[in-house]
Order: C-alpha cells, then sequence, then structure tokens
C-alpha cells in the first residue's frame, strides 16, 4: 500500500474505503470484510447517517484482535448545521461516540456551507446560514479545538475551492492538511491541486468512479458513464486491468487519496490492488484526456431559490 503522509510523519494509506451511501444493514458487514481484506483507511461522515453501524463493526474488529485501533485510518467530517465555533466539539464528540472510537486520525468541514441548527438538509432558502454570520473563520476555530482536545489527530475540508482554502489559512494557527473534493478523469482539478500541492494541503479524491449510484434527484440527463468511455475501456484493455482499476489508479498515481465506495466484497478486492498499479506519463495524459470535463456532484441542492450560496462561489474551474 502506498500513503500519503502528514506533516508530523503520520502516514495514511492511500486507498480508503468510501461509506457515503452504503445502507445500515449493509455497511456494517463491508467495513468488517474491508479491513480483513487489507483495508486500514476508512472515510466515514455524520451525515451518512451510518456511523453507529461503522461503530459496531470497528468494536467488532476491535475486541476480536482483527485489527488494533492505531492501524486504523478514520476520517469523518463537520455537518453543515454545526458550523459554529462552540458547536464542532460536541459535533466531533458525537461523532465518536457512534464511531465508538476516541479520536479520529481526520477530521474535515464537509461543505463551505452553513445551515441552522436545527436543518439537517435544507428544503427552503430560509434554512441557510450565510458565510457573513458564520465565517469560515469561525468554524476553523472549532476544528482547531478539536486538535488541541486531542479528539481528532489532523483538520481539513472538502469540497473547499482554493479562494475558501485562503479564507481559511489567513485565518488559521494550524493550516488545513486535506481537501477532499470530486476527482476524476473528467474532473481533474489540475489549477486545485496545484493550489493545494503548493500549499502542502493533501487532496482525497471522492467519487472517483462517477458516483453512478447516487440519488436520482442529484443526476442529470445523459451524464456520462466512465466505465463505458471508449478511450478509457482501451487504455484497460491494454494493462488488463477494469477500468474502475483504472480510475482508481489514475487517481492514486497522481499523489491524491482515493475513497471509491463498495459493499461488494469483490468489487471492493479489485479497488484496493488498483492501489498498487503504476501508470506511465503517457497513459495519465491519455486517461485525463479521454472525455468531455464533467462533474458528477455539482452542489446545486446548495443554491436553491432564497440561498446565499451560488453555483459560481462553490468550485473553479475543472
Amino acid at each position: 500500500m502506498k500513503y500519503l503522509t502528514y506533516r508530523n510523519g503520520d502516514k495514511m494509506p492511500i486507498v480508503g474505503l468510501g461509506t457515503w451511501k452504503s445502507e445500515p444493514g449493509e455497511v456494517y458487514d463491508a467495513v468488517i470484510e474491508a479491513v480483513k481484506m487489507g483495508y486500514r483507511h476508512i472515510d466515514c461522515a455524520a451525515i451518512y447517517q451510518n456511523e453507529k453501524e461503522i461503530g459496531k463493526a470497528f468494536k467488532y474488529l476491535f475486541d476480536n484482535n482483527i485489527v488494533k485501533r492505531e492501524d486504523l485510518w478514520v476520517t469523518s467530517k463537520l455537518w453543515n448545521n454545526s458550523h459554529r465555533v462552540d458547536h464542532v466539539v460536541p459535533a466531533i464528540k458525537q461523532t465518536l461516540s457512534d464511531l465508538q472510537l476516541d479520536y479520529l486520525d481526520l477530521y474535515l468541514v464537509h461543505w463551505p456551507v452553513a445551515l441552522k441548527d436545527e436543518v439537517t438538509f435544507p428544503e427552503k432558502g430560509d434554512d441557510f446560514v450565510s458565510l457573513n454570520e458564520v465565517p469560515l473563520a469561525e468554524t476553523w476555530k472549532g476544528m482547531e479545538k478539536t486538535l488541541a482536545e486531542g479528539l481528532a489527530k489532523h483538520i481539513g475540508v472538502s469540497n473547499f475551492n482554493s479562494d475558501k482554502l485562503q479564507e481559511v489559512v489567513d485565518n488559521a494557527n494550524h493550516n488545513p492538511e486535506m481537501n477532499q473534493v470530486e476527482l476524476h478523469p473528467l474532473l481533474p482539478q489540475n489549477d486545485l491541486m496545484d493550489y493545494c500541492n503548493g500549499m502542502g494541503i493533501h487532496m482525497t479524491a471522492y467519487s472517483p468512479l462517477g458516483s453512478r449510484d447516487r440519488a436520482a434527484q442529484m443526476k442529470k440527463e445523459n451524464e456520462p458513464n466512465m466505465f463505458e468511455i471508449p478511450a478509457l475501456q482501451d487504455a484497460a484493455n491494454s494493462l488488463n486491468i477494469s477500468v474502475p482499476q483504472l480510475l482508481i489508479a489514475w487517481g492514486v498515481n497522481r499523489n491524491t487519496a482515493v475513497i471509491p465506495k463498495s459493499v461488494n466484497p469483490d468489487h471492493m478486492k479489485s479497488n484496493l490492488e488498483a492501489a498498487e498499479i503504476d501508470l506511465s506519463k503517457e497513459m495519465m495524459e491519455k486517461i485525463e484526456s479521454a472525455g468531455e470535463k464533467f462533474r458528477y456532484v455539482d452542489g446545486s441542492f446548495w443554491t436553491m431559490e432564497g440561498s446565499p450560496y451560488k453555483m459560481e462561489d462553490l468550485w473553479e474551474t475543472v
């Protein structure tokens, strides 16, 4: 397994198991099976609403000496309704309780979007709180408290563009160490990657396979299926690997962490094996030029009428 190394020398396995959309009743077995086959990096989030079940899986793994806590890298994320400085520590404590852990290896601000305390997911514009009212700098102070209290070993963000990241850095005592964003050949995010590399911020690729199983209301008509793009199929066939393995290997070879989601043991195994595939520079370029650029998780659910958030505020160019 390859690793990303943090400033203090901690090492995060570069391929992890994503748990977004993993249903209750499936994720327990998936996490146990994944760890037994060699996964040591599990990516979670409070909003996935499955952390209690993942916590039961962790307890089983630890109680049966299948793995020790210090052998796992566990990430979770702060949800949008806990952005006020005095809400961050209680939020991570709830996540730790659900996961049955004493600390997280990495805690991320899930989105640069704030919601009212009682709102889980917005239904109207009035459910939002603007960043003028709850600035990212305030949220980041709460994140730094999780470090100071030993609740998280590393802190970072998710779905942040370079401007939002710079806003955090300008007000930080401890800079973000990770930015988790959608990354794949149709959305390489080269400018954002250059910025993060220059700032010493690691990147994690979510939806590396195109998030084909996300909710129907999040999908667009005629969106591309990366598994069916001829250039990617040809590249995978030439290496005698699958297209999903090609996509994961592309991310790994860019030195980004990759967190494909699956509850299927065969898929989990082949995804993990992709961490060991080396790709030539020519192959990397061929993969990145395989299709028209496309963002699957576009964040439009944050930009309903009355919301203070606009699409142009969320992203930079692909």
